[in-house]
């Protein structure tokens, strides 16, 4: 299963409290921070190789906890859904017959936009 960078990062925003403070440490500043292998093993005094085992151990466990219990995919289709009742709500507002009918939905769009975070 690959893996992008933005899942890599849902991955760990959901999920990195079930890490080590180690596997924390390695999968932030790799994926967060953009730092190379052999620039984590330096700063920490390890080997690359090392660093390595520690990062796909990690994102191995991220993904089976994913895979366990689908909360970012439910999230992300959650966040599809709102865009959609948003886009809805903001077609009222436009076709809107009176005043009252065209706020209430302004109201609704902007509850859905919060809501969506």
């Amino acid at each position: 299963m690959s893996v992008d960078t933005l899942q890599k990062t849902m991955l760990y925003d959901f999920y990195g409290d079930l890490l080590t403070q180690k596997q924390r440490e390695y999968y932030d500043l790799y994926h967060n921070e953009d730092l190379s292998l052999s620039e984590i093993a330096e700063s920490v005094g390890i080997t690359r190789q090392g660093v390595y085992d520690i990062i796909t151990r990690a994102e191995s466990t991220l993904m089976e906890m994913e895979e366990k219990t689908g909360i970012i995919r439910r999230f992300s289709e959650m966040q599809t859904e709102i865009t959609k009742a948003v886009n809805l709500a903001e077609d009222i507002v436009k076709q809107a017959q009176d005043e009252a009918t065209a706020v209430k939905a302004g109201q609704l769009a902007e509850l859905l936009l919060s809501l969506k975070g």
